[in-house]
């Protein structure tokens, strides 16, 4: 799901000498952080050594919402992958990109929903 990824962080604490990845409570939506040794992201989101490639491809569907330049290249990584995504912006942008915007640069693939109910239908059609 794209727009939380980023929200669930992991910090590696020093423990007897020894390190320990533990993960950070700050997104409690998150129900299965996918952890990698990528350490690129952001602006660098569609670089090889990026961790959004295995974002995108992981996913059944992947749901963009209001975001950065992560998200961004989540997005593109998905029409490049032929991945099932959604568009739910409620008015907001991406990297500063308006829905009609994202839609110009993307060969299909991409819905666009208003509404928390017609996001949820959305959803539930792809994943049936």
């Amino acid at each position: 799901c794209l727009g939380v990824t980023q929200a669930r962080k992991f910090r590696i604490e020093e423990e007897s000498g020894e390190r320990v990845i533990a993960p950070s409570p700050t997104n409690d939506w998150v129900e299965v952080p996918i952890v990698t040794h990528l350490p690129l992201s952001g602006t660098r989101g569609t670089d090889p050594l990026s961790r959004n490639h295995i974002n995108v491809l992981t996913a059944d569907v992947v749901v963009a919402l209001p975001g950065g330049a992560g998200t961004r290249s989540e997005i593109g990584l998905a029409a490049q992958y032929g991945r099932p995504l959604v568009l739910y912006l409620g008015g907001e942008t991406v990297d500063g990109h308006s829905a009609e915007e994202i839609l110009h640069d993307i060969d299909g693939g991409v819905t666009v929903v208003a509404t928390p109910a017609d996001f949820e239908a959305r959803l539930r059609e792809l994943l049936a």
